[in-house]
C-alpha cells in the first residue's frame, strides 16, 4: 500500500479542553511510546483567513498538500477546535481547502459536523457544548439548505447530550448519547470500595416528540472486568463514541475502553462482541482493534472502524478498518487497512467509505484528513494548522443558498476602487457582478468577474462612489443581491 505523501503529526494537547478531555480521560496519560510517535514534524501555524467582506470569520480551513484526479470533488466537512483563545467552530470547505461556510460559536465546541437527512431532505446536523471529563455537554443542531436552524435537540429523561454521536435514522429518530457520573464499588477491579464512575449512555429519541424509544447504559449491562481503562476516579470503563443501525435494525454500539464493538437488539441485549477480551469472533490476521473510534456496517455488510491504537499506545499507527463479518461461521477478516505514515491519533477519527471505493479519513487528534483509493494510494491529503483538531471529518455532496444576503467591503484607491464580495455558504455561485452609482443615482452593471473561493475581488471601472454586488447563478440568473456600500470619505 502507498503510503506516500508528506507526514506531519503532533502532540498531545494536555492542558486544554480538546484531546484532554476527549482522550486522556480513558487512560490516565500518555505512555512513552505515544510521545516519541506522535512527536515527529509539527503542522505550521494555521493560516487564518483575511477576508475584507467578512473580517469576522477566521476559522482555518484546510491546507491541501496533495490531490489527485481520482480524488472526490465533493466539500469537506470538519469542525476545527482546541485552541484556546481562537475562533472555532463548523467549517465546510471546498476542494481546494478554502472555506465555503464557517459558523463559529463563541466559547463552545462543535463536534460531529456533517450532512444528514431529515424529514426526506438534506440538512446539517453537529453538536455543540462543553467538554466535561472527556464527554460533552450539549445539544445537538438540525439546520436546513439556508443554514437556518430548523430544531434544537436535547436527549431525553433530564440527560444531557454528548458530544460523540447523533446520528438520523430512516425513521426521523435519533441515536445519541450521555453520560452520567455515579458512585460505584470498584473493589472488585482494584478500584475503591466508594469509587466513582462514569456510565455511558444511548438513547433514540423521536424527534417529533421527543419520546424517548429506547435508553440503554453500559454500566450494569456490561462487566467492568472487560475494560482496558486505567481505574481512575470518575472511571470511564466504557467511553461509547458511536452508534448506529446494523441492517437489521438491531444496534451496533462501539466501546473505545472496552476494544470492542457490540451487538444489541433494541432490548439492550448483547448479541454480539467483535473484539476486547471476550469476543464472539474469531479475529483473523490484522484484525484485532484498540481504543477505536466510528463503527459503520456498509452496504455490502462489511464494517469500518477508526483504529486509533492509541492511548495508550498498542501499535505504531492508527487504521483505517474494513472488516468482513461472518456471523455464521463467527469470523472476522481484515479487507482492507487504510494508514498513514507514522500518524497516531491518540483521540477521536472517523471513516467513510465511498460509493466509488475511495476511504475519506479524519484523523482526529491529528489536524489532517486523508482520501484513499481502492488500491491505498493516497489521492487527497491536508492539515488543518497546528493544534487545531477534529473529531470527525466528512466529504459528503452538498447545495446551499444562505438566507443571509451577500456581504461586500470596498477598498483600494478612490479612482477606481476594488470591491470585495462574499455569500458564507453559498454553494452555486458563479460569477459576482459588480453595480456602481453616483450619488444620488441609480446603481448600473459595470463589471463581472468568475466567483473565484470565499471571497472575490472585482475593480471598478470608475469611482462609483456607490457600489454593490449581484450573485449569478451557472446560467446567469440572478441569485441575490448585497446591501450597498459606498468608499470611505
Amino acid at each position: 500500500m502507498d503510503g506516500g505523501g508528506p507526514t506531519i503529526t503532533r502532540r498531545r494537547f494536555l492542558q486544554r479542553a480538546g484531546v484532554g478531555a476527549l482522550g486522556l480521560a480513558a487512560s490516565g496519560g500518555l505512555s512513552a511510546a505515544v510521545v516519541e510517535a506522535i512527536a515527529g514534524h509539527q503542522p505550521g501555524p494555521p493560516v487564518l483567513p483575511r477576508w475584507r467582506s467578512r473580517p469576522d470569520l477566521r476559522i482555518p480551513a484546510l491546507t491541501v498538500t496533495r490531490v489527485r484526479d481520482a480524488a472526490s470533488s465533493d466539500p469537506i466537512f470538519i469542525a476545527p477546535y482546541n485552541v484556546v483563545g481562537a475562533q472555532a467552530g463548523a467549517v465546510i470547505a471546498d476542494a481546494s481547502g478554502e472555506a465555503i461556510w464557517e459558523n463559529p460559536i463563541a466559547d463552545k465546541v462543535t463536534t460531529n459536523f456533517r450532512v444528514q437527512r431529515y424529514r426526506d431532505s438534506p440538512v446539517l446536523t453537529w453538536w455543540e457544548g462543553s467538554i466535561e471529563l472527556g464527554h460533552g455537554v450539549g445539544e445537538y443542531v438540525i439546520a436546513d439548505s439556508s443554514y437556518r436552524t430548523v430544531r434544537r435537540v436535547q436527549a431525553g429523561n433530564r440527560l444531557r447530550g454528548d458530544l460523540h454521536e447523533f446520528v438520523i435514522t430512516p425513521r426521523d429518530t435519533a441515536l445519541l448519547t450521555s453520560y452520567v457520573v455515579t458512585k460505584a464499588d470498584l473493589s472488585s477491579v482494584g478500584g475503591s470500595h466508594s469509587g466513582t464512575i462514569q456510565d455511558a449512555i444511548f438513547q433514540e429519541i423521536d424527534l417529533a416528540s421527543g419520546e424517548v424509544l429506547i435508553e440503554w447504559h453500559s454500566l450494569g449491562s456490561v462487566p467492568l472486568e472487560e475494560s482496558y481503562a486505567e481505574v481512575t476516579a470518575d472511571w470511564d470503563f466504557f467511553h461509547i463514541n458511536s452508534v448506529d443501525l446494523d441492517w437489521d435494525g438491531n444496534l451496533l454500539v462501539s466501546s473505545r475502553s472496552m476494544h470492542t464493538v457490540y451487538k444489541l437488539d433494541r432490548n439492550g441485549t448483547i448479541l454480539w462482541r467483535l473484539g476486547g477480551k471476550r469476543s464472539d469472533f474469531a479475529m483473523g490476521a490484522g484484525t484485532r482493534f484498540a481504543w477505536q473510534h466510528d463503527v459503520r456496517r456498509r452496504p455490502d455488510g462489511s464494517v469500518t472502524i477508526f483504529d486509533n491504537g492509541a492511548t495508550p499506545a498498542v501499535e505504531r499507527r492508527s487504521r483505517a478498518l474494513i472488516l468482513a463479518l461472518d456471523e455464521q461461521a463467527m469470523s472476522a477478516t481484515l479487507l482492507d487497512e487504510y494508514a498513514h505514515a507514522k500518524v497516531l491519533a491518540g483521540s477521536q477519527g472517523s471513516v467513510q467509505q465511498h460509493a466509488g471505493g475511495n476511504v475519506f479519513v479524519g484523523w482526529g487528534e491529528v489536524p489532517r484528513v486523508t482520501e484513499f483509493d481502492r488500491r491505498g494510494r493516497i489521492v487527497f491529503d491536508a492539515l488543518l494548522g497546528s493544534r487545531y483538531e477534529s473529531y470527525r471529518a466528512f466529504r459528503l455532496p452538498w447545495s446551499a443558498t444562505p438566507s443571509e444576503v451577500p456581504a461586500i467591503a470596498v477598498g483600494g484607491s478612490r479612482k477606481r476602487p476594488t470591491v470585495y464580495a462574499s455569500w458564507n455558504g453559498a454553494t452555486d455561485v458563479a460569477r459576482w457582478q459588480l453595480l456602481a452609482g453616483a450619488p444620488g443615482g441609480e446603481l448600473q452593471p459595470v463589471a463581472t468577474a468568475p466567483s473565484s473561493g470565499f471571497e472575490t475581488a472585482l475593480r471598478s471601472p470608475g469611482p462609483g462612489p456607490r457600489f454593490a454586488v449581484r450573485a449569478l447563478g451557472r446560467n446567469g440568473i440572478v441569485l441575490a443581491s448585497s446591501s450597498e456600500a459606498a468608499v470611505a470619505a
